[in-house]
């Protein structure tokens, strides 16, 4: 939890987003989730995880809250929190299996 906390409220210096609730999970086969409530959920194995991989799945999430889809206007937000998200998005997909 303090490590999500941490990785939003830098996020939150940039761009202000909104939340309700932050939920710690052992989720199956996530890293993270936004419900329409606001809610976000994150697996507890991002703790494991390279720092890098981390802030990108919070900021995935975080992102989600403004815009719920995986449209051009959300990739777009997620460039400006993480730029080399397209790397970290690979890294996840390639090695985040073996963390689940």
């Amino acid at each position: 939890r303090a490590l999500v906390a941490e990785k939003i409220a830098r996020f939150n210096a940039f761009r202000t987003f909104r939340y309700n609730k932050i939920a710690i999970r052992d989720q199956k086969t996530c890293w993270g989730s936004c419900s329409k409530k606001g809610n976000l959920n994150f697996n507890y194995k991002i703790l494991f995880l390279p720092e890098h991989v981390q802030s990108y799945i919070v900021a995935h999430e975080l992102c989600h809250l403004e815009e719920f889809s995986h449209s051009k206007q959300f990739w777009a937000l997620v460039s400006l929190l993480i730029p080399d998200y397209l790397e970290q998005r690979k890294a996840l997909k390639l090695h985040g299996i073996r963390y689940l």
